[in-house]
């Protein structure tokens, strides 16, 4: 039997309020979105002004981030997974409109485990990893020194 860490709603909400400061810092209006272990959505905030496509966008990076226990852009960069001779080839396009792999999703790791995954979607891919670590850096913030929160861009589990 084996003990897990859960994501709640409480520090779902202090992660996308960590986002929305540090897009407000970058000037990007930005949708960023957590979802728990299993890629279910906790909660999700559409800035004014964010692109109308980007809550669905949000959703899907931090679908595969949590599910696939890295960041998102880690999948195309050269030698990744989803690279023409990578083991993910063409992953893609067996999950339509829920598996991203671009910049903007993030696995939630908490003392070495995947509880879950943020994804920013609405800025460029500066501003979205910027947003992103914000809302790690402020998980890590809220549960102390007890616990060690993966704040990295490039998160691979």
């Amino acid at each position: 039997m084996k003990s897990v860490f859960k994501l709640e709603l409480e520090e779902a909400k202090i992660m996308i309020a960590a986002g929305i400061e540090a897009a407000k810092a970058v000037n990007s209006a930005e949708t960023i979105c957590v979802v728990d272990d299993g890629g279910y959505l906790l909660a999700l905030e559409r800035m004014n002004g964010a692109r109308n496509t980007s809550p669905d966008m949000a959703i899907a990076k931090a679908f595969t981030a949590s599910g696939h226990r890295r960041s998102t852009h880690l999948f195309t960069q050269p030698g990744g997974p989803a690279t023409i001779h990578g083991e993910a080839f063409g992953i893609h396009a067996m999950m339509p409109g829920k598996f991203a792999i671009f910049v903007g999703g993030f696995p939630i790791v908490v003392n070495g485990t995947v509880i879950g995954g943020v994804g920013v979607s609405g800025g460029n891919g500066e501003d979205d990893i910027t947003v992103g670590v914000a809302a790690l850096r402020a998980l890590q913030s809220y549960l102390g020194n007890s616990y060690t929160v993966a704040t990295e861009p490039d998160i691979k589990k």
